[in-house]
């Protein structure tokens, strides 16, 4: 299959006085035209700390989570290891400073310089009804919000 797939990434994110941000490039800084007013932001980025060939090759994985199955297809992960490290976060925006490009939020789990491929705004409609999940995941937290005080080491084996 012939691809002209090309990516160019929109900014990256950065670490400023223990602060995460999102540093649109110049360029992009006008798409941010009338995004102020909502609170979540679906964050689309590049794993680039686990692009490589090995990484992008691995399929299964085995037992990444303590209380999951011994195998598991990486599609059934949110890992950044996959045969495209293409990841998404949704992020609590703090304060966009528009003149410079800005986006502040408490957190966002990629690393700095991590390059950011495009943002997308949360809507409410995207939550779903009487969603489902693996016995060995229901007890994670519902709400994205009580991520930040979930004992997340005590469900992964790395």
């Amino acid at each position: 299959m012939e691809s002209n797939l090309r990516i160019k990434p929109i900014g990256k994110v950065n670490v400023i006085n223990n602060n995460f941000i999102i540093q649109i490039e110049k360029e992009f800084v006008p798409a941010l035209t009338s995004i102020d007013g909502f609170s979540h932001l679906q964050i689309v980025w590049w794993g680039n700390l686990y692009d490589s060939v090995a990484s992008r090759a691995q399929l299964i994985s085995d037992k990444p989570y303590k209380k999951g199955p011994d195998k598991i297809g990486i599609f059934a992960t949110r890992s950044p290891v996959r045969p495209n490290p293409i990841l998404i976060t949704t992020i609590t925006v703090s304060q966009i400073d528009y003149e410079k490009g800005i986006i502040h939020t408490p957190y966002i789990d990629a690393e700095p310089g991590t390059p950011i491929l495009d943002i997308k705004p949360y809507h409410l409609n995207e939550r779903v009804k009487n969603c489902k999940v693996p016995k060995w995941c229901e007890h994670w937290p519902q709400w994205n919000e009580d991520s930040a005080t979930f004992n997340w080491q005590n469900e992964f084996n790395f």
